[in-house]
């Protein structure tokens, strides 16, 4: 006769001791939830896997894999940017602008980029010169950035069209659409940022405990405004691919990205307490919620639930954090 808890005894003890660690869970809750979520849609709708559908769910994730790498800058220093809600708009509005002003493609993109960045130094300023608290600083200038932007283009949105844009939202190598290529050098060079410069183990020391970093020597107040630039930039560089897609710049654009870009990097296993990076991680958190609203839309669940299913992620993926942490 088999002895009592014998069968529990052939889960090998180091694979139960894991199953058993919260943090496990915290750690792998993106990779686990995007298998389950993908088996669930391809079993409850056929047009789920077609590849037109795989397309189009990886391009929209693509645009939020780079907003949540630029998160993930800001949370990894233990601060957060609202800002980008409004920061992504404003990008977008002067790409218009430039673009429309007849100065060309390559100006509109440089414009758009520091546009970001230029709300990411004075973000970085504000937290890391006046020591004001990251998320009052960001709430602040989401609303700044709001009206700028509605100012600056009269609450006018630009029809923006050329040969290039079309190419960079349609175009692909082979089946790798141009978008997943940014998406993947962007996630790619943060990781290599993060686990092979110094700058990066700066960064996380930062985030981790910031009074020892500075006994440590490190430049706190630098390395604090340093992310929010390339918050910035990388916001700016989002914007540019919302216009290839859309085909314009809305500056009263509401947008559900700065929930999803927070719940994605910490769905990756990053903390929301700081000193934790993990870009790939993110990678899988910004595809698992793409693929909850993109199965939402072919299951014809109405929108007003879409942003329900959002929240629920943020909390939970705000619990899983504590469990890391």
């Amino acid at each position: 006769m088999m002895p009592a808890g014998a069968a529990a005894s052939r889960v090998p003890a180091g694979i139960e001791a894991v199953l058993r660690d919260p943090g496990f869970w915290g750690d792998n809750a993106a990779v686990i939830g995007l298998l389950v979520i993908g088996v669930a849609f391809s079993l409850l709708t056929p047009f789920f896997l077609t590849w037109g559908n795989i397309s189009d769910l990886l391009v929209s994730a693509s645009i939020l894999v780079v907003l949540a790498t630029a998160q993930q800058f800001a949370i990894v220093t233990a601060g957060i940017d609202l800002s980008i809600a409004a920061n992504l708009p404003w990008a977008a509005v002067v790409f218009g602008l430039v673009y429309t002003g007849g100065f060309g493609i390559p100006a509109a993109i440089v414009a758009a980029i520091a546009a970001g960045m230029i709300v990411g130094v004075v973000n970085g300023l504000i937290i890391a010169k006046l020591r004001v608290n990251d998320f009052i600083a960001t709430l602040g200038m989401l609303g700044v950035m709001n009206g700028v932007a509605l100012i600056v283009s009269d609450g006018q949105s630009f029809s923006v069209s050329s040969p290039f844009l079309q190419a960079l939202a349609l175009g692909s190598i082979g089946p790798i659409r141009y978008f997943y290529l940014i998406a993947i050098v962007i996630a790619l060079a943060a990781h290599f940022l993060f686990t092979r410069t110094a700058f990066g183990t700066h960064v996380l020391a930062t985030g981790g405990n910031r009074d020892a970093a500075r006994n440590m020597g490190i430049p706190v107040d630098r390395m604090r405004i340093a992310v929010y630039v390339i918050n910035g930039a990388l916001v700016g560089l989002a914007a540019i691919l919302l216009v290839a897609r859309t085909g314009g710049s809305d500056p009263s654009l509401q947008t559900s990205q700065l929930l999803s870009s927070i719940a994605s990097v910490v769905l990756g296993g990053s903390s929301l307490f700081g000193g934790r990076a993990a870009v790939l991680g993110t990678v899988a958190g910004a595809l698992v919620l793409t693929t909850l609203l993109n199965g939402f839309t072919l299951l014809q669940v109405s929108e007003f639930y879409q942003p329900m299913a959002v929240g629920i992620v943020v909390i939970a993926a705000a619990v899983l954090s504590r469990l890391q942490r």
